[in-house]
């Protein structure tokens, strides 16, 4: 329990620290090494107080003063005259106006309306036919206007003089104008001051005469006068305070007495956040081992790191928001009443202690969850961020279906949007509703459509998940789901082609088993027999010499077979290395053809071999090439029949490769696939009276596939023909 009340401690000193580090950036500049005259809110009052004296009571100009700067130019005068257009087109529109008034009074025979109106009209007619003939004319209306202006000013400059007098009345000022030697004063600047500026005739008090909060009543759309041309800058030295007697009675002695305290809390924060990093430093494995030990953890850890993420950042807002709200307890909103004041901050206080504390055991447990690059790799994989990027990025494996949901989603929201904006803001409701008719009706059209579509392709993917692969999807247009129907009807014939090939899997492994049991057997049983023969004793030595004889040529025929067996597995796993080198195969088939010579003649067999005459060289293993052209010969020797021609053919095709050719009747009917003859224990004649494994072309098969070559069985009624072709160097 002790752990935990000091990594609890800790963790408050850690909160506490980072809380002085927030005020000491905010407002450290503020109170460091500064009193309350040289603050910001202070400076921002005496500016005011300062640009306003000059304008408002030291400089404060006259109307003839301002009048005798008035200026109209031509360009005046040209725009006030054409305001309206043209002389004409004033001059009808005056017309306009006054015709359907002059013609309501004739009407009601009120003659003296109508005089009355006529001469109005005719008054105004001649105003702006003498505008446009004569320019002192118009020179004069302008100055009336501005000079309406300048009087404007006037009166709102004294108004402003008199609430400046009242506002600023704790400041006492004595001073003087450098050029007229005219003295201004104010109050008694020889009291005892809470502030005191003197100005000299090196550091002058620099005023306008023109007040700058006023200056907009120089622009009307009447007329224009450039505020500018009338600012004059007057230097004037002597003193400006603020007495103690007035500062007491004053606003002033009220932010001066708020910011000291406020300066001795923050310096109290300030210097407690040092002690407390120190705390906070010296029980930092404490706090690291207490708050990896929480149950709730795991709870937090079972959710996907963006999730964790999120809920870290909307703690750390709330957290800033409390520490905020703590500064401006502090700062801003400082009461006389201290129990209200105490009360509020201990209530943020507590607050930002709580959520503290939540933000950084998050933030602990976010940094032990990544804190590798395999961990953060893992966790940002398994996010929802993530996984919404793969879809997004699936969404575009397609673009055409990518930019048909596009244009459906920005279809929806431009329809819907201008619909909410018509009934929220008004506007053009036929427009709008004719705009979404035309975009929205086809795009929905168009939607509908294809979600029909997809529910047809859905069944039918059904239907043959269910494994009836007897009807084609419907292929409808060319749209992507079109070309997905197409590649579920390529995906049933793959399904129906490799169901069939399953089966004859099947079947074929049944057949081996059958076939092994059976070429295993019979050498087997001979063995047993005739060894239970050769215990009798009463047996010649004729009997016993063939018996043995027979042991042990049955002995070695199981002995090629399991060789054959060992081999050909091998071979298919891939467990075999090859030798590769550069090897003459004109010379290596006339070899290995060769030796089956005389087993050919006795054979009753006609060979015809056809090479070329110049070397053709291939990159491969010789013994296991060997073994492949001596197979297909012992193949021959088996099953071809007799008095008949064995053709073997080497030569060189155009696509660059080396081809041989064996080519034999068969003794035997081949009724079954061609290519089935590859599989082991797969012979040519059904019957099996032969004495072979049923591996010789299974063999042959491998040593061709492990060289990257090609080999093919072709079958025309009782010919038969083994092709092999491999690349030549």
């Amino acid at each position: 329990m002790g752990k935990k009340w000091k990594s609890l401690l800790a963790l408050i000193c850690l909160i506490w620290l980072i809380f002085g580090v927030f005020t000491f950036t905010k407002i450290g500049y503020q109170y460091i090494g500064k009193s309350y005259f040289q603050s910001e809110n202070f400076q921002h009052e005496l500016d005011n107080f300062q640009s306003e004296l000059g304008p408002l009571v030291l400089n404060r100009p006259n109307a003839d003063e301002l009048k005798s700067k008035i200026e109209v130019t031509t360009n005046e005068i040209e725009e006030h005259r054409n305001y309206y257009g043209s002389l004409s087109d004033q001059v009808a529109s005056i017309h306009a106006q006054y015709e359907g008034r002059i013609q309501e009074a004739a009407d009601v025979n009120a003659t003296e309306l109508m005089t009355k109106l006529e001469n109005e009209r005719d008054e105004k007619i001649k105003d702006i036919t003498t505008n446009f003939q004569d320019d002192e004319y118009v020179r004069k209306k302008i100055q009336a206007e501005k000079e309406a202006l300048v009087d404007q000013y006037i009166k709102s400059a004294q108004v402003e003089a008199k609430n400046f007098a009242k506002n600023y009345n704790y400041w006492s000022y004595e001073l003087i104008n450098t050029e007229t030697g005219k003295m201004f004063s104010s109050g008694n600047v020889s009291d005892s001051s809470a502030y005191k500026i003197k100005y000299t005739q090196q550091h002058p008090l620099s005023t306008w005469n023109i007040s700058d909060s006023l200056s907009h009543i120089f622009y009307s759309q009447e007329a224009f006068l450039d505020a500018e041309s009338f600012k004059e800058s007057t230097d004037y030295t002597g003193t400006i305070i603020i007495s103690k007697s007035a500062a007491q009675s004053a606003d002033v002695m009220d932010g001066y007495e708020r910011f000291t305290r406020n300066q001795y809390m923050f310096f109290i924060i300030w210097i407690t956040s040092i002690i407390a990093a120190i705390f906070a430093w010296k029980g930092r494995k404490e706090v690291l081992q207490v708050v990896q030990g929480f149950p709730e953890k795991n709870h937090l850890n079972k959710l996907r790191i963006d999730i964790q993420v999120a809920l870290l950042f909307i703690t750390g807002c709330m957290y800033w928001f409390s520490s905020y709200a703590t500064f401006e307890a502090i700062e801003h909103a400082y009461q006389s009443n201290y129990v209200n004041f105490f009360t509020n901050f201990l209530f943020t206080l507590l607050v930002l202690i709580v959520l503290g504390i939540a933000f950084l055991v998050q933030l602990i447990w976010l940094y032990e969850r990544v804190n590798t690059v395999k961990k953060l790799g893992d966790n940002l994989k398994d996010s929802y961020l993530w996984g919404l990027g793969d879809s997004l990025t699936d969404l575009f494996l397609n673009r055409s279906i990518a930019l048909h949901s596009i244009v459906m989603v920005a279809a929806a929201f431009f329809g819907g949007g201008s619909l909410v904006a018509t009934m929220i803001a008004g506007g053009f409701p036929v427009f709008v509703f004719g705009v979404c008719a035309i975009i929205g009706i086809p795009a929905m059209v168009v939607f509908l459509s294809r979600m029909g579509y997809l529910n047809r392709i859905m069944k039918d993917t059904k239907d043959m998940a269910d494994g009836r692969l007897n009807r084609d999807v419907k292929i409808k247009g060319k749209s992507p789901l079109a070309k997905h129907a197409e590649n579920l009807n390529h995906l049933r014939e793959g399904v129906r082609t490799s169901m069939h090939e399953q089966a004859k899997s099947e079947r074929l492994k049944t057949e081996l088993i059958t076939n092994v049991s059976h070429d295993l057997r019979t050498p087997l049983t001979s063995i047993i027999t005739y060894t239970d023969l050769l215990k009798k004793s009463d047996i010649t030595d004729e009997e016993r010499k063939q018996y043995i004889h027979i042991l042990d040529k049955k002995s070695e025929r199981l002995k090629v077979l399991i060789e054959d067996l060992f081999e050909v597995s091998k071979m298919a796993s891939g467990n075999i290395e090859l030798h590769r080198s550069r090897v003459d195969l004109t010379q290596l088939v006339q070899q290995a053809v060769g030796e089956h010579e005389e087993d050919l003649v006795q054979a009753r067999l006609d060979l015809r071999m056809a090479m070329p005459h110049e070397p053709l060289y291939a990159n491969v293993d010789g013994q296991k090439w060997w073994r492949l052209i001596d197979n297909l010969i012992v193949n021959v020797l088996k099953y071809a029949l007799e008095g008949t021609r064995v053709y073997v053919t080497l030569k060189r095709t155009a696509n660059g490769d080396a081809e041989i050719t064996v080519k034999n009747v068969a003794k035997y009917e081949i009724s079954e696939n061609a290519d089935e003859l590859f599989e082991r224990f797969k012979r040519a004649d059904a019957s099996r009276h032969t004495e072979g494994s049923g591996l010789g072309l299974a063999i042959a098969q491998s040593i061709v596939d492990l060289h990257g070559a090609r080999m093919s069985i072709d079958v025309d009624g009782d010919l038969f023909k083994v092709i092999v072709r491999i690349p030549f160097v």
